[in-house]
């Protein structure tokens, strides 16, 4: 696993080329892009991947309670590490911290991709009122909505499933984290009003990657944000919501094509 918040670029990158920073979702940590971001290091970018506040051991202190105030600590993060040019990677909550950041700072950012992303991003009354009630019964929950049934003959004795690699990286990050992180996030998620305002001021390029499997945050709960997108590409992979775990081939695929095409303009 590579460093939290490092920055990571090899002798051979072209300096022109943006830096791809991923951003993590609800309750999750650097770690889901280990496969994407490592891929992408070892092809020449400059790759940033760092944990939100309170989300580890390695980045303590308060979480922050709203999109707003994640895309602002971003920003802030991006200025500190002398990051100019950036191509904004996030899923779930990140996407919309993605998109609020472009939506601040248009000029900076040489494109979007929002993989699982929804607009108004929909959160359950009763997911809410368990992640404040039983954080562990909604960390199963969310765990389990996140990723597509196993096949039934398929017993995996020998090692966890995607489900449960997910489940106790949440238990992990929630049991280091300050209390109720995930109704913290789950929340700001639900309260974020800016998509709408943000997607159709981005002159940009925009991939969404969505799973078609995902329960979580459906196709079709991108469709506003696809509809106003000036240019946006959409590409769907056969995965539910934990779409890095479940296709991770497919989901690097995607990114580096695209990567590609960012670092042209």
């Amino acid at each position: 696993m590579h460093c939290v918040d490092t920055l990571r670029m090899r002798p051979a990158m072209q300096p022109a080329q943006p830096t791809i920073v991923f951003l993590h979702g609800a309750l999750n940590d650097h770690s889901v892009w280990s496969k994407q971001s490592d891929a992408l290091a070892a092809r020449g970018y400059a790759v940033l991947a760092p944990d939100l506040p309170g989300h580890g051991a390695a980045s303590p202190g308060p979480a922050l309670a709203s999109v707003e105030a994640m895309a602002d600590w971003l920003l802030a993060r991006l200025d500190a590490g002398g990051i100019g040019r950036a191509l904004l990677v996030g899923h779930s909550m990140g996407s919309l911290i993605a998109l609020e950041a472009a939506r601040r700072e248009p000029a900076r950012f040489a494109g979007l991709a929002l993989l699982g992303t929804a607009w108004p991003m929909k959160v359950s009354d009763a997911l809410l009122a368990s992640a404040l009630e039983d954080q562990d019964a909604a960390i199963g929950m969310v765990a389990q909505w996140s990723h597509m049934p196993l096949p039934a003959s398929d017993d995996r004795e020998e090692e966890p499933s995607l489900q449960e690699r997910s489940r106790q990286l949440m238990a992990r990050i929630a049991a280091e984290g300050p209390p109720g992180l995930l109704h913290t996030d789950l929340a700001a998620c639900k309260a974020y009003a800016g998509g709408a305002e943000a997607i159709a001021a981005l002159d940009c390029p925009v991939l969404f990657i969505l799973g078609r499997l995902d329960r979580m945050t459906p196709p079709r709960a991108a469709a506003a944000l696809t509809a106003a997108a000036r240019h946006g590409t959409v590409v769907e992979v056969d995965a539910g919501h934990a779409m890095m775990a479940e296709q991770p081939g497919a989901v690097l695929d995607a990114l580096a094509a695209f990567a590609a095409i960012c670092a042209q303009g």
